[in-house]
């Protein structure tokens, strides 16, 4: 009889300890696989955004030789934008070059204030105005390759606010895995709280034509060690390692660029 509950309780300790490796388990692999989304009625872009302004960010590979000539042609065009009362819905926010990441490459967002209405008057405009067209061909016998995506703002991002005083700025570009865009905004819409001590957010979007399920997180430093001390001080924060916890997962691939703003630039 007294092996017999030696025996029993030895089955208990197993199963006990089968239990508590279970739920151990359990917790770590709700971190690793993304959780279901519910199927909805409403456009993810109506649930992400809440504003009827379009970004475009283009992305331009300058030749080597070129990076000057380049940038000389980038003003002009901008030069003619703003001479030209009917593009008024149209502005540059910002201007860079790539100084560590896809060196030899210029990046350039633009505000479509009046959505998809004002691109479409801007493109008309572009392919009729014979300046426009003269310094869009100049420009191809500068670069080695261009692209353009139009995109949204998220609604949680602080709003974008030009700096001026110098400084440099991080995009850190995200490609997701299809359908997980809502999880993403749902858990960076409380990271993003952990990021706004030291005034660092600049803008965050999520793509709508070009190469889908893409997000750009762009943030701006004084330095390089103003950056690496402002990204430990949120992995100190309470909070901050979960929401990295859950959005690793939904990535499928990431990488960031250290740019500096353009003569031209409006931020600075």
């Amino acid at each position: 009889m007294a092996n017999n509950y030696r025996y029993i309780n030895k089955i208990a300790q197993n199963l006990r300890s089968i239990s508590t490796s279970t739920v151990k388990k359990d917790a770590w692999l709700s971190k690793i696989f993304v959780r279901k989304i519910e199927p909805t009625k409403e456009s993810h872009s109506r649930m992400l955004s809440d504003k009827e302004i379009i970004y475009g960010l283009q992305t331009h590979n300058f030749r080597a030789d070129s990076k000057k000539p380049y940038l000389q042609n980038m003003k002009n065009s901008l030069d003619l934008v703003k001479s030209l009362g009917s593009l008024n819905g149209v502005e540059l926010v910002g201007s860079w070059t790539v100084n560590v990441g896809d060196q030899d490459q210029a990046l350039h967002l633009w505000r479509f204030n009046g959505g998809y209405e004002t691109i479409d008057a801007y493109s008309k405009i572009v392919a009729e105005n014979e300046d426009f067209q003269k310094l869009n061909e100049e420009q191809g016998r500068l670069v080695r390759s261009r692209h353009l995506q139009y995109l949204l703002a998220f609604s949680y991002w602080p709003q974008i606010l030009l700096r001026q005083t110098k400084n440099i700025y991080e995009i850190r570009s995200y490609a997701l895995k299809p359908g997980t865009m809502i999880e993403w905004g749902n858990n960076w819409a409380r990271a993003i709280n952990f990021r706004k001590n030291n005034d660092e957010p600049f803008a965050g979007f999520f793509s709508q034509i070009g190469r889908l399920y893409n997000v750009h997180h762009i943030w701006c430093y004084q330095d390089l060690n103003t950056r690496k001390e402002t990204r430990e001080s949120a992995w100190r924060a309470p909070g901050w390692d979960e929401c990295v916890a859950y959005t690793v997962p939904l990535i499928r691939e990431m990488h960031c660029r250290i740019m500096v703003p353009t003569e031209f630039s409006p931020t600075k």
